[in-house]
């Protein structure tokens, strides 16, 4: 994958090229669904000081601008991807938060149509889809198997 031109990017929406709106960008893009605090330490990393609240500042321009989506799935902070411009959707698991985008269902998706619209005018549906990552999944069905070898031992 190729990094694109961030100081194009900025200015096609019409944004002032700074090192922040920079930095940020960077950190979006190379580390997709990042949330704030993560986004911060890579800023940091790259240009030294700089507060919470420019960072914060940034985002919300870059989201406003289009060129970052925020994303929150219930009960978790907000997170931010450089992929905008499409419909797609997130896997988020829950036992770590860990999140990946899954690309839009094509064909007859029953649940991305409204069965009552209420008279507005749809434009978008958003999907989380909810589970266990592959490695939480293997950590749990180790620790299960322990148990029950602990247990099985135990009482033997």
């Amino acid at each position: 994958m190729t990094t694109p031109d961030f100081a194009a990017v900025l200015r096609e929406a019409s944004l002032r090229v700074t090192k922040p709106r920079l930095a940020v960008l960077t950190a979006v893009h190379e580390h997709p669904h990042a949330d704030t605090d993560t986004v911060i330490g890579h800023v940091r990393a790259d240009l030294g000081a700089v507060s919470h609240q420019a960072v914060y500042d940034v985002l919300r321009a870059l989201t406003d601008a289009g060129i970052v989506r925020r994303i929150q799935p219930a009960g978790a902070t907000a997170r931010y991807e450089s992929r905008v411009g499409d419909n797609h959707h997130h896997l988020v698991c829950r036992s770590c938060g860990a999140i990946a985008d899954v690309d839009c269902s094509v064909g007859h998706a029953p649940c991305l149509t409204a069965s009552d619209d209420h008279g507005f005018v749809v434009d978008e549906a958003e999907v989380v889809y909810w589970g266990t990552c592959p490695d939480c999944a293997a950590a749990s069905s180790t620790s299960t198997t322990d148990h029950i070898r602990s247990t099985t031992t135990s009482h033997q």
